[in-house]
């Protein structure tokens, strides 16, 4: 049983929009677990992009801050990263992760050994 599935992948022209969401499946209170999301560019490591503990403002890499928005809907177990404004760059396969370990600094959430549970990812490819 995965206990992260991605899906909302896709193909978009450059400056449109895509809704990733991250379903939990099996994660026993999962909604107390800090959820962060990285992608992976062919050929490229695995690139933090955003993260949320729910309890403090979210953690943004430099690059999507004020395009990219993380979500969740606790009654679904399901997290969301809302893109905006894509770019060519930004095209990757996408990753949800999930931890229940807390960082009060938060510097730990941008470090994808932090998280205990992984998805299988999904492609978002932006046409420009």
């Amino acid at each position: 049983q995965v206990p992260l599935v991605e899906s909302g992948g896709g193909l978009v022209q450059a400056g449109g929009s895509l809704r990733l969401s991250c379903a939990a499946s099996g994660i026993s209170g999962f909604n107390y677990y800090a959820v962060g999301w990285f992608r992976q560019a062919p050929g490229q490591e695995h690139d933090f992009v955003i993260a949320s503990n729910w309890i403090h403002d979210p953690y943004y890499a430099a690059s999507v801050k004020g395009r990219f928005a993380i979500t969740r809907d606790t009654a679904k177990s399901t997290v969301y990263l809302q893109m905006n404004s894509l770019k060519a760059e930004d095209t990757a396969v996408y990753f949800c992760a999930a931890t229940i370990r807390f960082d009060y600094s938060g510097n730990s959430y941008y470090n994808r050994s932090w998280y205990e549970y992984w998805g299988q990812g999904t492609q978002v490819t932006v046409s420009s």
